[in-house]
This record gives structure tokens, sequence and C-alpha cells, in this order.
């Protein structure tokens, strides 16, 4: 016990708390992760869809992506530069929905009947965290697939149209299901988050309300059809 306490009987002065991150601050960092990360998952779904213009055009866009600022960057230079922005930004999603999940679990600390959480908004706004925990589940296993081959049957460099015609097979409907599964989840999670970061980054009110809701959706559901096509196409033969 200390003097002051011996003395006086007066309570150590408590240690100063750790300031708190803004939430505001969190649901901005957010909303920038989630526009990269959006940006990135739309041009990537278009570089997909080359694989219905042949083999050779799936594989020349694998390569071409190698090459781009050639030669003032060096081969794959620009490709591990957009690799480095998208962990950054994924960490910084992560992150931020965590603590903000966290926030809010603690400011409602009493359980309704059946001992869950009342949790109101739209269906897609329910699943985000899980669908969050799917698609983050699902880009593992996608890398390990078709970026470094490793649960690939094939798994050969820069065959990409070999590599997606191994994967998805009849034989193998499963894996065509879990992508399917992944990018259905995936839809929901941009649908919520293009309308919720859209609030965020006060481009939103009351009359555009609508329209925003529509946009999002539509936009989710192009980018679901365009990733979904292509493990079908390639299972079902059409491609």
């Amino acid at each position: 016990m200390s003097e002051k306490s011996r003395a006086g009987g007066g309570a150590e002065p408590a240690a100063p708390r750790r300031p708190r991150t803004p939430s505001a601050l969190l649901k901005f960092v957010m909303a920038v992760s989630g526009v990269v990360l959006l940006g990135y998952v739309t041009l990537h779904m278009i570089g997909n869809l080359k694989i219905f213009f042949g083999p050779e055009a799936i594989d020349h866009y694998a390569a071409w992506l190698r090459t781009i600022l050639e030669p003032a960057l060096p081969y794959s230079g620009m490709l591990w530069i957009v690799r480095v922005v998208l962990v950054v930004a994924v960490v910084a999603h992560i992150w931020s929905a965590t603590m903000l999940a966290l926030r809010a679990r603690r400011a409602r600390p009493i359980k309704y009947a059946g001992g869950s959480y009342q949790v109101k908004g739209s269906y897609a706004a329910r699943t985000m965290r899980w669908g969050g925990v799917i698609i983050a589940l699902f880009v593992v296993y996608h890398l390990l697939d078709l970026t470094a081959g490793t649960l690939n049957p094939n798994g050969v460099h820069l065959a990409v149209a070999d590599n997606l015609a191994a994967d998805f097979t009849l034989a193998r409907w499963y894996v065509t299901l879990f992508y399917v599964l992944a990018v259905v989840a995936l839809g929901f999670h941009v649908q919520h988050g293009i309308f919720s970061g859209i609030q965020t980054l006060g481009w939103s009110s009351n009359s555009r309300e609508r329209t925003i809701k529509v946009v999002s959706t539509v936009f989710a559901a192009v980018l679901t059809l365009g990733f979904i096509s292509v493990p079908i196409a390639v299972t079902f033969g059409v491609v």
C-alpha cells in the first residue's frame, strides 16, 4: 500500500485509458478499404470472363498482367504492387469491421429470448459477419488453388485455361458448389457494403436512398453472375 493510501485512505489514481479510435474513423476506414477491394473484384471478374473468348485469351491475359508497365517496372512488378495494396486493404477492412462489431455487441448487452441479440436490417446486413468469414476462407482456398496451384489438379503456372478445366469438372462438383456459394456470400456482402459505404462517405440522402439500394443490388447481382458463370460454364463444358 502506498504512503498516500496509508495516510489518508485514498485510492491509487486510475491509470489513464488509451484513447479509442473514433467509430466514425473506423467506418471511414472500412468504407475506403471496401472501395479498393470492390474495384479489384470488379476488374477480376471482368478478366475472368475472357475464358469465354477461348483458352488463348485467358492465358494471354494472365501473362499480360505480369508485364504491365515494363520496363519501368520489373516483371510482375505491378502485380506485386496490387497485391500489397490488397493486403493492406483486407487488413484494414477486417480490423475496422471487427472493432465496430465488438462495440455494437457491447452497446446492447441484454439478450433477447433464445439467447441471441436482435438484429435489425436487411438479410444482407444480418449476414455481413458470417459472410465475411466465408469470403476470407474462400480467398485462402482460391489463392492456394488457382494462384499458387498447390490445390489444383493441374497446377501449372500461367496455364489458366487448363487449370480451370482440371478444377471444375462434374467429378469435382463440390469445388464448383463451394465457389458458387462463396460468390453468393460475396454478392450479399457487396450489396450491403455499397449501400453502407455510400452512407458513410456522405453521398447518400433520403431522396436517393431507394436509388442507391437498387444500384447496389443490381451491381452485386451482375458481379455475382459474372463470377459464377465461369465455374458453371467450365463444369458443364460450355467453354
